[in-house]
C-alpha cells in the first residue's frame, strides 16, 4: 500500500492511493479522490459555528495517539504494530464495534477532532474478520431498540448445527424466520475511518466494517450539516457529502455485484448475502435521512436479473451456420441453466435473506423477464420454420414443464401458478404470426416441388400414370394433403388457436396453386397433343384434384372461406381440363360426322367407324376417371355427337332418289344402335337422347304419306321443339323434295304441334340448337293453300 502525507481533508487520505478507474462513477457529479485530495490540499479550514477547528497538520502530530489503527482489537492477544510492512497484502483495520459500554463511555463525541480522521497509511490494517457479525436475537423485533446488550450476551450469526444421531427436522413458520431474523446492529463508531480506509474496506469485502465506519462518517456530516444551519454551506462540508456519495456508490457497486454473482458463487457468497441482507434493512430504515441513498431494494431485485442474464448469455448457443439445430440445443441448454441457478436458490441462497426478500418469488419472477428479454434477441436471429416451432414450443410447452419450472427439484416452493412465462405485449403473437408466414412459404416452395417432381418423374418421360382403383392416379395430391396435414398437426401440438390460424394461412396459399399446376402442365402437354397420354394425363389429373378437393373439405368448419375458394379453384380447374377433353374430341370427330347422311356415307361405313372409334376410345378414357366428372363428360360427348349425326340430315347435302331412301333407313338405324350401344356404355344419362334417331330413320324408311304422317305424332311426343324446317329438311334428304304429298304432311306437322303446345310438355330442347338449311325450290316453300285446287274431292 502507498505511504506519504494525507491531504488535507481531515481523514487523511493519500495522494494517489488508488487510480481513478477504481473509483465507481457518481450520477450527480463524478469525482475522483485525486481530484478531491488535490482539491482539499489546497483549503483553508475555517472555524465552524460549533467551535471545533480541525487542522491537518495538528492531526498528523497525534496521529500515534488516536488513529483507529492503533486501537487493540477487542479480545485478541496480539497487539497491531505500526510503521511500514513488507507484506504487500492489504487488511481491513479494527474496529471497536462491540466494544462493551463501560470502554464506549470513553469515546469522544461526534464532533471530530484534530486526531480523528487522520490515520498513518504505513501502518499495517488489521486481519480480515470474519463476516456476520451483526448480533441476531432470538426475541422480538421490539427489542432492536433497546439499549445494546455487554459482549458476551451478544450472538454471533446463527447456524443449525445437526447433532450426530439425531436428525432435526422442526417445522418453521413465516414468525419463527422473522424472528430468527431479528438484528441488533453492532455500535457505530464515534470516530470513522478514513475515506481511503472505508473505500479499500469496501474493495475487500468488509462489509461490516466498511458499512458501519460509513454510518459513522454519515452521522458525522448530518451533525456538522445541523450545527451549520442556515447559514451558507461550507466548503469542507461538501467535500465530506461528496465523500458520502463516492462511498455509498461504491458500497451500492460492491453489494450489487455480490448479489449479481451470488448464483455463479454461491459457496462465496453465502455469508456476504447475510451482510448485504442486512445493509439493505439497515438503509430502508434510514430512508430519507440526510446523507444517503434511496433504492436498495430495488437495485437488489435489478442485481438479481443481471446475475441471470449473466448466467443466460453464458449458455452454448451455436450459429445457424453451424448447426441446423441451434436453437433447438441452446433452449434445451437455456432451461438445464435455468433449473441449476434455482436449485442453488433454494438449496443455498435463500437462507442468507430474511423472509421479507422473498428471495425464491423474487428469483422466479425475474427469470421470467430476464427469459423473455433473451428470447426477444432470439427471435432476430430466427429464419426457419423448424426454429419459430422451437421457440414457440419452449415457450408454450416445455418451459412451464417438468424440464423447467415444473422440475420435481424446484417443488414445492415453486407453485403452479408461478410456473407461465409472462411476456410483454404482442411478444408472442408475432412469434407466431412469423410462424405463419414462414408456413405459407414452406407451403409455396412445397407446391413448387410437387410440380418440379411431376415433371421429373412422370412428363419428362411422358410415362403413363398408374390405375389405383380402377382410376388413373398421381399422388399429387397425396403429397400436398400429407405436407399440409403435417403442418397442421405440428401447429396443433403448440397450440389449437395457432393451428387455425396455419389452416388458413396454408389453404390461402393452396387455393393459388390450381392456376399454377395448370400453366406447367398445359405449357408440356402442348407438345403432345396428338399422343394417347395427353388425355390420360388430363384424366389423371381431373382425379388427383378431385381427391384432393375432397381432402380439403376436411377442414370447411375451421377455415369455411379457404375451403370454399379452393374448392371454386379446383372446380374450375377440372372443368378446364374435362372441357380440354372435349374440345380435343370435338375437333377430333368433326372431320367424320360432316361426311355423314352424304353420297360417300350411304356406300361406305369408314367415315362412320372412325367415329364409333373415338368415341369408343373415350370410353376407355372415361372407364378410369372418377364418376362424378366422368358423367358429366360423357353426357357433353353424347349430346354433341347426336347432335351433330342428326345435323347432318338438316344440311340438304343429299336426297335419296331411286327408292334409296329405304338403304338409307337402314344404315341409320344400324349406326344408330351402335352409338346407342357405346353411349349405355359409358353410362350415360342423357336416355332422352335415344328416340331421336329411331324417329327420324323410321320417316325417312317409309314408303307413303300416311305412313309418315303416323310417325310424326312419336316425333312430336318426345321433341315438340322440332319445326317445319327440320321436318322439311328429313323429307328432302328421303326425296321428298317438293309436291302436294311433302305439303300434306307439313300441314300434319304443324296441327300436331299446336296440339302439344296446348299441352305444354317441353322437357327438352334439342331441334332448336339445330340450324337447318334453307330450301331454294320456289314449289318446295309454296304455302299448302294454292295445291288445294288440285287435291281431288274425297
Amino acid at each position: 500500500m502507498p505511504t506519504g502525507r494525507m491531504a488535507d481533508n481531515g481523514r487523511g487520505e493519500a495522494d494517489g492511493a488508488y487510480d481513478n478507474n477504481e473509483i465507481p462513477p457518481w450520477d450527480e457529479e463524478p469525482h475522483t479522490m485525486e481530484t478531491m485530495e488535490n482539491s482539499r490540499s489546497q483549503i483553508n479550514v475555517k472555524e465552524k459555528k460549533h467551535g471545533v477547528i480541525v487542522s491537518f497538520r495538528g492531526s498528523m502530530r497525534r496521529v500515534g495517539e488516536k488513529s483507529p489503527l492503533s486501537l487493540k482489537r477487542k479480545g485478541s492477544k496480539n497487539k497491531t504494530e505500526t510503521g511500514n510492512i513488507s507484506d504487500t497484502r492489504v487488511h481491513p483495520p479494527p474496529s471497536d464495534l462491540l466494544q462493551s459500554p463501560k470502554n464506549q463511555k470513553s469515546q469522544p463525541s461526534h464532533s471530530r477532532t484534530q486526531s480523528d480522521s487522520v490515520v498513518h497509511l504505513g501502518g499495517e490494517l488489521p486481519k480480515k474478520r470474519e463476516p456476520g457479525r451483526w448480533s441476531f436475537r432470538m426475541g422480538s423485533k421490539k427489542e432492536k431498540t433497546a439499549p445494546p446488550t455487554p459482549k458476551k450476551e451478544q450472538l454471533e450469526v446463527v447456524t443449525e448445527i445437526l447433532i450426530s444421531g439425531e436428525v432435526r427436522t422442526p417445522e418453521v413458520t413465516a414468525g419463527a424466520l422473522e424472528e430468527k431474523w431479528a438484528y441488533t446492529l453492532p455500535e457505530i463508531p464515534l470516530a470513522p475511518l478514513s475515506v481511503m480506509q472505508i473505500y479499500k474496506l469496501i474493495e475487500m469485502e468488509v462489509l461490516e466494517e466498511a458499512y458501519l465506519n460509513l454510518l459513522s462518517l454519515r452521522l458525522e456530516f448530518q451533525h456538522d450539516q445541523k450545527a451549520l444551519g442556515e447559514e451558507a454551506s461550507s466548503v469542507e462540508l461538501s467535500h465530506k457529502e461528496k465523500d458520502l456519495n463516492l462511498l455509498y456508490r461504491a458500497l451500492w457497486n460492491k453489494l450489487t455485484d455480490i448479489v449479481r454473482q451470488s448464483c455463479a458463487l454461491p459457496s462465496r457468497n453465502k455469508e456476504l448475502l447475510v451482510l448485504v441482507a442486512c445493509i439493505i434493512e439497515e438503509e430502508e430504515k434510514r430512508e430519507g435521512d440526510l446523507g444517503g441513498m434511496v433504492g436498495w431494494r430495488k437495485a437488489w431485485r435489478e442485481a438479481v436479473q443481471e446475475g441471470l442474464k449473466d448466467t443466460l448469455k453464458g449458455v452454448h448457443l451455436d450459429s445457424h451456420e453451424q448447426s441446423t439445430s441451434w436453437l433447438a440445443v441452446h433452449l434445451g441448454l437455456l432451461g438445464k441453466a435455468i433449473v441449476e441457478d434455482l436449485e442453488k436458490v433454494k438449496i443455498e441462497l435463500v437462507s442468507s435473506y430474511p423472509p421479507s426478500f422473498n428471495v425464491f418469488e423474487t428469483y422466479v419472477s425475474s427469470c421470467h423477464e430476464v427469459v423473455g428479454e433473451h428470447l426477444k434477441g432470439l427471435l432476430g436471429k430466427v429464419t426457419e420454420t423448424k426454429d419459430y416451432h422451437a421457440l414457440l414450443d419452449f415457450i408454450i410447452h416445455r418451459y412451464q414443464s417438468e424440464k423447467v419450472m415444473g422440475s420435481i427439484s424446484l417443488q414445492p416452493e415453486l407453485k403452479e401458478e408461478q410456473r407461465t412465462l409472462t411476456l410483454d405485449g404482442d411478444f408472442l403473437d408475432q412469434i407466431k404470426t412469423g410462424y405463419c408466414s414462414r408456413m405459407q412459404a414452406d407451403v409455396r416452395s412445397s407446391l413448387d416441388k410437387v410440380i418440379e417432381l411431376e415433371h421429373e418423374e412422370m412428363w419428362k418421360d411422358s410415362r403413363k400414370p398408374d390405375i389405383d382403383e380402377d382410376l388413373y392416379n398421381s399422388h399429387i395430391h397425396m403429397d400436398i394433403w400429407t405436407n399440409i396435414k403435417g403442418k397442421f398437426q405440428a401447429a396443433r401440438g403448440l397450440d389449437v388457436n395457432l393451428e387455425q390460424k396455419v389452416m388458413c394461412t396454408c389453404l390461402d396459399e393452396l387455393n393459388k396453386f390450381p392456376r399454377r399446376f395448370e400453366s406447367a402442365f398445359v405449357e408440356w402437354s402442348s407438345a403432345v397433343l396428338d399422343s394417347p397420354l395427353w388425355a390420360i394425363y388430363h384424366v389423371t389429373y381431373i382425379n388427383s384434384f378431385s381427391a384432393l378437393k375432397e381432402h380439403m373439405e376436411g377442414y370447411s368448419e375451421s377455415c369455411p372461406q379457404q375451403v370454399e375458394q379452393l374448392g371454386k379453384e379446383v372446380d374450375g380447374l377440372i372443368h378446364r381440363l374435362s372441357q380440354a377433353l372435349v374440345e380435343h374430341f370435338k375437333t377430333d370427330v368433326k372431320p367424320f360426322l360432316r361426311r355423314m347422311m352424304t353420297r360417300k356415307w350411304l356406300s361406305s361405313d369408314e367415315d362412320f367407324q372412325q367415329l364409333a372409334k373415338r368415341v369408343e376410345t373415350l370410353s376407355q378414357q372415361c372407364k378410369h376417371m372418377s364418376p362424378q366428372h366422368a358423367q358429366e363428360l360423357v353426357s357433353e360427348v353424347h349430346y354433341f355427337v347426336v347432335k351433330e349425326y342428326i345435323s347432318q340430315l338438316m344440311k340438304n347435302n343429299y336426297s335419296c332418289k331411286n327408292r334409296k331412301n329405304e338403304r338409307a333407313a337402314s344404315k341409320m338405324s344400324e349406326q344408330w344402335g351402335e352409338l346407342r350401344e357405346l353411349f349405355q356404355e359409358m353410362n350415360s344419362e342423357e336416355n332422352w337422347l335415344y328416340p331421336v334417331g329411331d324417329h327420324l330413320s323410321k320417316i325417312v324408311g317409309q314408303k307413303t304419306k300416311s305412313e309418315i304422317k303416323n310417325n310424326l305424332k312419336p316425333l312430336i311426343d318426345d321433341y315438340p321443339d322440332i319445326g317445319k324446317k327440320h321436318l322439311s329438311a328429313v323429307l328432302y334428304f328421303r326425296g321428298m323434295i317438293r309436291g302436294r304429298e311433302r305439303q300434306v304432311i307439313l300441314q300434319k306437322l304443324t296441327e300436331l304441334k299446336r296440339l302439344h303446345s296446348n299441352a305444354g310438355n317441353m322437357q327438352h330442347a334439342f331441334f332448336t340448337e339445330i340450324q337447318p338449311a334453307v330450301n331454294t325450290d320456289c314449289l318446295a316453300n309454296m304455302p299448302f293453300s294454292c295445291f288445294s285446287v288440285l287435291i281431288p274431292e274425297s
